[in-house]
């Protein structure tokens, strides 16, 4: 998963940072497209493109609005307000003449964020059955492209679909978080909903985040400008990128700038540790590792297999490979959701031993060949010669860590981890579509600067909402999920700060929400496919601050004060619903520091509606900490089923 801004960017030739011209944008915006929900309640902007001061004349439901096309060919009306309805015809008339059919007014939801938004309804729990019963007539689903853009882009394609058993998966399978959450809001509300999936795996919310709101926050401004600057430049060439990219990995790459290169046959890695693969290296020894790690394989290939052409295929791997074959470089990729399958020409194998090797660098999150076992396969096109399972044992050397290692080199047009890039591609071309909220699963790859993301965050949250003029909308936040392996004692953990700053944010930024999933993650995958509980609590949120239905306990505990007695600490909660829940024997999660300031496993118990913890050593607690760890032990609940939010009573 990426999580660093590159300070080294070269841009590729040819890179368009000038706008389509008219003639290439739709007549309509294509956000306006059969089975569409269009946001009920609210003033309608319509709008698109055709000759300059051509009339154009816009009719929904009985109502009407003309304009005419100012000088840069664009057009836009604004429709009456229309309640909650349909189905309706939209006829849109001028130089041409286009109906739209099948709309519902009702309520529009954004579903964006890295890859557990993205992760589809395909890959979760129970996928069969959730398919199958997907069956919802007044879901409809629009999934925006995949773009990095420069500059912000004013429109993209995509169509929106009736949610059904095949809606659901034909031409892209939908985020799971979005159509659970979206069902369960559905299903509360009666009302129609649409769901835009704008989401990208492994990407930083700065990618997100408009340049002008970067540029306005002090944290970010240097980021921004030094980016817009390379952009403004535009001078890289191809040859002197790659360059760039050589030199880079010379400097920074034991292996790369070794003689011979650990890519090499000759190279001997009899001194190297061994990995089970697939999965990431953080639950098979390397926990935390951000960084390089070089992998080998060999296998042996019969004389009579001399000459011949093969495939190697690796799955998934998160983020960045190189892959080489008895030295020769066979293939490269940078995208965590794409299968690595590189072919294999005449010169590459060779009778006898044969070595594989894969230098892969992880940015933040999850790193390694991540992907599905039977996804590992090596074939070659010689009779007789089964396809090699590639699963199993691995070679593998760690080298540096990514804090030792200078800013990657990166294409403008390549890589979505930049600033504004993914808002100008993915989000801009939305602009003013009127919606009613966002769900937001995104953190994972800004794990690393959790400080920062105190900041990040209600920046993108007031960015979103001023520009898509709908007022303060509802933003609900899903916040990390536990993962890595667990540790025995009290220890430091970014992905807890990184928590901590999603619930400041919610503290601190009104109509916002948090959906806790600590107690759904997997510790060696930092994609649950537990996606419906998700999907649930957010539609909790959702109704309580989205709908305004006051009596929906839509979260769990939330610590609210200390108060310390004697060797013990009583601690308040707000948001107890029916009452605090251990689920299991005893009480877990929950640990204690005195004068010392060194945090210690705590005893504790519920007492009402309060929790007492205490800790063998300290005899005056200063500071008490519950669920502060990347993948803790913890079970506060209330009575509705709610986990407790993680927290610190020291926060900084």
């Amino acid at each position: 998963m990426s999580a660093r801004i590159s300070g080294v960017v070269c841009v590729a030739v040819g890179l368009a940072l000038a706008g389509a011209r008219a003639d290439d944008k739709p007549f309509l915006h294509r956000v306006f497209g059969d089975n569409a929900v269009l946001q009920r309640d609210i003033e309608l902007p319509v709008w698109g493109w055709t000759a300059p001061g051509a009339a154009v004349k816009v009719t929904l439901a009985g109502q009407a609005a003309e304009t005419k096309a100012g000088a840069d060919g664009k057009w836009s009306v604004r429709l009456p307000r229309l309640p909650a309805g349909g189905p309706h015809e939209m006829t849109v008339s001028g130089p041409q003449t286009v109906t739209v059919k099948n709309l519902l007014m009702g309520d529009v939801w954004i579903c964006s964020g890295q890859s557990n938004m993205d992760w589809p309804v395909t890959a979760v729990n129970n996928k069969d059955e959730e398919i199958a019963a997907a069956d919802f007539a007044q879901v409809r689903l629009f999934q925006v492209p995949k773009k990095i853009a420069v500059r912000p882009e004013e429109f993209c394609t995509g169509s929106w679909r009736v949610c059904s058993p095949t809606g659901l998966v034909e031409g892209g399978a939908f985020s799971a978080v979005g159509y659970f959450f979206g069902r369960e809001v559905h299903k509360a509300t009666q009302v129609p909903i649409g769901l835009i999936q704008s989401a990208w795996g492994g990407t930083i919310a700065e990618a997100w985040t408009s340049a002008e709101a970067l540029a306005a926050t002090p944290e970010f401004k240097p980021v921004i400008d030094g980016f817009l600057e390379k952009v403004a430049a535009q001078q890289a060439v191809k040859g002197t990128f790659e360059d760039a990219v050589r030199d880079w990995w010379k400097a920074n790459d034991a292996g790369s700038a070794a003689n011979p290169p650990w890519q090499d046959p000759v190279f001997e890695a009899a001194e190297w540790q061994t990995m089970t693969l697939p999965g990431a290296w953080e639950g098979k020894g390397l926990a935390g590792f951000d960084g390089v790690v070089w992998f080998r394989r060999t296998f042996d290939l019969p004389e009579e297999c001399a000459g011949t052409t093969g495939l190697l295929a690796l799955g998934n791997i998160d983020d960045r490979d190189t892959t080489w074959v008895n030295g020769l470089h066979v293939g490269s990729a940078d995208a965590v959701g794409q299968p690595r399958r590189y072919a294999l020409g005449k010169g590459v194998l060779k009778p006898g031993r044969n070595v594989i090797a894969v230098r892969v660098l992880d940015t933040g999150g999850g790193g390694g060949l991540v992907g599905k076992a039977s996804e590992m396969m090596l074939r070659v096109e010689c009779p007789g010669f089964e396809p090699v399972d590639l699963a199993g044992e691995w070679s593998y050397q760690a080298g540096k860590a990514l804090a030792e290692m200078a800013p990657v080199p990166q294409r403008l047009d390549a890589h979505p981890n930049q600033p504004s890039v993914l808002y100008n591609g993915m989000i801009a071309p939305l602009l003013p579509f009127p919606i009613k909220g966002a769900i937001w699963y995104q953190g994972e790859s800004n794990a690393g600067q959790p400080g920062l993301y105190q900041t990040l965050l209600p920046t993108l949250i007031a960015d979103w909402r001023s520009r898509f003029k709908a007022g303060d909308f509802a933003f609900l936040i899903v916040q990390l999920a536990n993962f890595t392996p667990k540790v025995a004692e009290p220890v430091q953990s970014g992905w807890a700060e990184l928590r901590e700053a999603q619930t400041m944010t919610v503290e601190r930024v009104p109509r916002t929400g948090l959906a806790v999933a600590i107690d759904i993650g997997e510790a060696n995958d930092i994609h649950p496919r537990n996606k419906q509980d998700v999907g649930k609590r957010l539609a909790l949120a959702a109704q309580a601050i989205a709908y305004g239905q006051d009596k929906v306990v839509y979260s769990g505990p939330v610590f609210t004060e200390m108060a310390v007695e004697g060797d013990k600490a009583r601690l308040s909660f707000g948001h107890i619903g029916g009452g605090l829940v251990v689920k299991g024997e005893k009480l877990t999660g929950f640990a204690v520091a005195g004068a010392d300031g060194q945090f210690k496993h705590a005893t504790a118990a519920v007492e009402g509606d309060t929790v007492v913890v205490s800790a063998e050593g300290v005899s005056e607690p200063k500071a008490v900490r519950y669920g502060w760890a990347n993948n803790p032990d913890c079970n506060l609940y209330n009575r509705e089923g709610l986990p407790a939010v993680p927290f610190r009573t020291d926060r900084k």
